[in-house]
């Protein structure tokens, strides 16, 4: 099952996970996906909880230590891109957090969407 209209590539308000207790939920009860030491995707974790929604939710979150205002802003605006861009690529019916590490060296959006893909594409959920 897909979860975004054909050629729709919207980055909708219900897509957002928020709100302290479903946050709280994946990081506890979701799986976690980080990359393979060699696999060159290093600086994110992804972590995957299964919803009962027909469409994901998603979260950008960063790591204690992780630059100024400026540099948070550009990764999470990288982020919503690239995962607006998979969307229609990957399953329905999870929440997802992407947890980036101030060391990530995927500051661009080719790498961006590199390490999301091959990070759900670990988790299972890439169609």
């Amino acid at each position: 099952m897909r979860c975004a209209v054909k050629g729709s590539f919207r980055f909708r308000r219900e897509e957002r996970l928020k709100g302290k207790g479903a946050i709280k939920d994946v990081f506890g009860k979701g799986r976690r996906f980080a990359p393979k030491r060699d696999a060159g995707y290093r600086g994110a974790k992804l972590f995957v909880l299964k919803n009962a929604l027909p469409h994901n939710r998603i979260c950008f979150t960063f790591s204690r230590g992780f630059s100024g205002a400026v540099e948070r802003n550009r990764a999470k605006r990288l982020g919503r891109e690239a995962y607006r861009n998979l969307k229609p690529r990957i399953k329905c019916g999870y929440d997802f957090i992407l947890l980036v590490y101030p060391d990530n060296p995927n500051t661009t959006y080719a790498g961006r969407a590199g390490q999301l893909e091959y990070l759900l594409s670990r988790a299972g959920l890439m169609q």
